[in-house]
């Protein structure tokens, strides 16, 4: 019989780099998302929050809007005066929409920043990240395939993924094959459970297929529904794929490539303000019907 945990998970946020609705854009879901009385609700920028007991939490990626994830999930307010209950932060990428949220944490308190070398050097690299006390906040560099634990009986695993460097680091066209430091998934198992956490992803290979397979819970790269998305939309000129998100749908879209992977639950994160899924219609419908889900800003799973 299979050993089952007490592994809590709970998004933090849902949507992209600058969440939903994006504060420079009149798209048809930032304006639904401005209105309270659409169906269509406001989601903070991607991030996860992993606890066993409810008491310790590791959060996995911090993104800007960090303050107003944790007063919008009481189990991650202070207990006490000058108190958290976050022991941890485990960064994906060097994305600012995934590390700026530790300029948020700076106010003296004791965690640990667990990342690749590679997102490491742009923390060590930029003075502004010295607001965070070392003497408190200590940081940690993870080899790929390394198991390390964010939290006590949680054992991680950090393993690159396709994908590119963060932007501001970009120079020519970008190699979006590459599977190193820059961009890696997280592992996590707790009892005989297996969850996965992966933000960005430019292409799943069988190898990546390979490692996804039986998996409890999945929760994927959602960025676009269809890789032109942006340029149809008039919001961009890149394709999801250019940016180093493979789309939903398409050839060598998500949906068909996690199909038969037999994983139990299967969420679309990091989704993008531009993104139908977030409104009731066909596309939802679409990734519905094929046993998805599309996650939302506190959303919880419990294994």
């Amino acid at each position: 019989m299979k050993k089952s945990s007490d592994l809590r998970i709970i998004v933090l946020g849902a949507a992209a780099g600058g969440g939903l609705p994006q504060w420079n854009c009149g798209c048809l879901n930032c304006t639904m998302a401005r209105d309270p009385r659409s169906a269509v609700k406001p989601q903070s920028q991607s991030s996860l929050a992993v606890s066993l007991d409810g008491e310790a939490w590791a959060v996995f990626n911090t993104s800007p809007d960090i303050r107003q994830q944790i007063e919008h999930n009481r189990l991650l307010q202070p207990r006490r005066l000058r108190h958290t209950p976050i022991k941890s932060v485990v960064l994906t990428n060097g994305d600012i929409d995934h590390l700026a949220g530790l300029l948020v944490l700076r106010e003296k308190q004791p965690f640990t920043v667990f990342s690749t070398g590679s997102v490491g050097e742009i923390i060590a690299e930029n003075p502004v990240f010295g607001v965070l006390d070392p003497e408190l906040v200590s940081r940690r560099s993870v080899a790929i395939e390394e198991a390390f634990s964010p939290l006590p009986d949680l054992e991680a695993r950090l393993f690159g993924v396709p994908g590119k460097v963060p932007l501001f680091r970009e120079e020519g066209e970008p190699d979006l094959s590459v599977e190193g430091e820059n961009t890696v998934g997280i592992e996590l198992r707790a009892g005989n459970e297996r969850v996965y956490y992966i933000p960005g992803c430019a292409m799943i290979n069988d190898t990546l297929a390979m490692r996804l397979r039986d998996a409890d819970a999945l929760f994927f790269d959602g960025t676009l529904f269809t890789d032109r998305e942006m340029i149809a939309t008039g919001t961009g000129r890149k394709t999801g794929r250019r940016m180093g998100h493979m789309p939903i749908t398409g050839e060598g879209g998500s949906l068909d490539a996690l199909d038969g992977l037999n994983i139990r639950r299967k969420v679309y994160i990091h989704i993008n303000n531009t993104n139908p899924i977030w409104r009731a219609g066909p596309e939802r419908a679409t990734v519905e019907s094929r046993g998805f889900e599309v996650g939302f800003d506190g959303m919880e799973i419990r294994l």
